[in-house]
């Protein structure tokens, strides 16, 4: 019986956001990893700038007997856009359309029913939370820091 469900909804995020049309060739990285300047988009599933943790979670006995766990967790992500030039506007709506196509991969639709279940791993997950930054450095560059909760059973 596993202890989380958290490795197995963090694969299948990347997974769903890796093959998801609208983010054809936006960078998903799993975690952190070094700036690299050429990648002009890229999404991050757990991590965020300047946070202590990539991954909050929870459990509680689901009833009583304690033979099964429920399960609240938050993941901690962040787009970012850039660009050589220095239009903002340009750079914060781009990384508002990345966190979009977040939001709209973890939607049911007709062709993925269980897209907002991450694959079968979790109950539910949704986008729930997020803050945008701003930088002009060598060009302007859009950041959102967002936060996707699931929950589950185990």
């Amino acid at each position: 019986m596993a202890t989380s469900r958290v490795p197995a909804a963090m694969d299948a995020l990347l997974a769903i956001l890796r093959a998801a049309p609208a983010l054809a060739g936006v960078r998903i990285v799993d975690g952190p990893e070094a700036v690299n300047a050429t990648d002009r988009q890229r999404i991050h599933i757990g991590w965020q700038p300047g946070a202590d943790q990539a991954i909050e979670l929870e459990q509680e006995f689901a009833s009583a007997g304690a033979r099964r766990r429920d399960e609240m967790f938050s993941i901690g992500c962040y787009a970012e856009a850039r660009a050589g030039d220095t239009d903002m506007a340009v750079q914060r709506a781009r990384v508002f359309a990345l966190v979009a196509a977040v939001e709209t991969a973890l939607r049911a639709t007709d062709d993925e029913p269980e897209a907002p279940t991450l694959r079968g791993t979790v109950l539910w997950s949704s986008l729930t939370a997020g803050n945008v930054t701003q930088l002009q450095a060598e060009g302007a560059q859009a950041g959102c820091a967002f936060t996707i909760t699931c929950r589950a059973r185990i």
